[in-house]
């Protein structure tokens, strides 16, 4: 298709934009260099506004196509910050921050929405106007939610909101995707619980907190197990045991424990931080301690509009033509949530080839994925706002 034979052209360029992000990975809301670069760009490509600092360090260019007879307006996002990973790829490109890398992909989603963004602004092939979003802060921070918190999608008129992430495993070009729930929401808890320490000769005087702990950690298993509907996912995991002892013969004053929990389903998330409390207060206090819980909600469910993933799955065809429309939900989570909580809208999956997996120290961004994005970008415009 035209779109994807002109991304073939652009590919040198692109790449080289992805490499350069690549050698400079930057954290969350810090990714200063980042962003100048992009909004540089977008002023370059000619966008009809160009505009910095929304969601804190987040950049929004605006591409008018060559009529506006409905006044559409099409949103597309990419994320933009990395990870702090210390890179294990050996590439002559690898990151030049320590212990910074773009593990996850990041600096190729970024290079994709300006590669889409260049083309648009040479063609405006489309009836409307195309809203460009590169959001800092997906690995944790919540940058999503700050943009939509800051305006944007309001002050842009955005209608519809598409996003993409590159997928280790699925081939090259391949697209994947489902409607409803695609990504979990990610919540997490801390758990303090208090007994009586002592010596371990005298167990009998204590009230032990490692065994409250323990117990604490399996019975919480029960709410996967035995609490919700199985056909339902969720996933309840206790990551981190702390105390406040490191003798070998001191039974613990206090344990702290730290974990998350996923859901796909919003009910099941209510459900689960209600018993989850119920569960590590209950069995502290049947074992003569006592617990507080501090349960904290992360990214919500990634929900794709069923109308939305159609049109997204009719692009990802034509691109491509490789594509799961039902492709399996994953228990990871993704801020592009918090757009999708305010727009209808799609998120897609794209090949990434045979690389070590996202967040692994040797994960690497296929660079022959880029025209596959970059035309499903730009298709995601031109297919709903066709030119009049």
């Amino acid at each position: 298709m035209p779109v994807k034979n002109r991304f073939a052209e652009l590919l040198p360029e692109i790449t080289a934009w992805r490499r350069d992000f690549h050698q400079h990975p930057e954290l969350l809301f810090d990714v200063h260099r980042t962003a100048a670069k992009v909004a540089e760009l977008l002023r370059s490509f000619g966008c009809d506004e160009v505009v910095e600092g929304i969601g804190r360090t987040g950049v929004v260019g605006v591409i008018k196509g060559k009529t506006d007879t409905l006044g559409r307006v099409i949103g597309l996002r990419a994320d933009m910050d990395a990870l702090p990973i210390t890179e294990r790829t050996g590439v002559d490109y690898a990151s030049t921050v320590p212990g910074k890398m773009h593990a996850c992909g990041h600096d190729g989603h970024t290079a994709m929405l300006l590669g889409a963004a260049k083309y648009m602004a040479e063609t405006r092939n489309f009836d409307g106007t195309a809203v460009v979003i590169f959001q800092p802060a997906e690995e944790g921070g919540g940058g999503g939610r700050e943009m939509v918190a800051d305006g944007m999608l309001d002050r842009f008129g955005v209608q519809e909101v598409y996003g993409l992430h590159n997928m280790p495993g699925l081939p090259v070009g391949s697209f994947g995707i489902r409607p409803g729930a695609i990504m979990a929401a990610a919540d997490q808890f801390d758990v303090v619980i208090t007994g009586r320490g002592g010596h371990a000769a005298k167990p009998h005087d204590c009230v032990d907190t490692t065994v409250v702990a323990a117990h604490i950690i399996v019975a919480l298993q029960t709410i996967a197990s035995r609490n919700v509907d199985p056909m339902k996912q969720v996933v309840v995991s206790v990551c981190t045991v702390q105390t406040d002892s490191t003798a070998h013969n001191v039974i613990p004053q206090v344990v702290k424990l730290k974990g998350t929990v996923r859901t796909m389903d919003p009910g099941v998330q209510d459900y689960v931080e209600r018993r989850l409390s119920e569960i590590v207060t209950g069995t502290a206090q049947a074992l003569g301690a006592t617990a507080e819980v501090n349960y904290q909600r992360g990214y919500p469910v990634t929900i794709n509009a069923d109308a939305n993933t159609r049109h997204a799955v009719d692009v990802a065809r034509a691109v491509s033509g490789q594509v799961d429309d039902n492709t399996a939900p994953l228990m990871g989570a993704e801020d592009f949530s918090f757009m999708l909580n305010e727009r209808p809208g799609a998120y897609i999956f794209l090949g990434n080839g045979e690389t070590a997996m996202l967040h692994h120290p040797a994960y690497n961004f296929d660079d022959n994925a880029i025209p596959f994005g970059s035309s499903w970008y730009a298709g995601m415009v031109e297919a709903r706002m066709p030119a009049a």
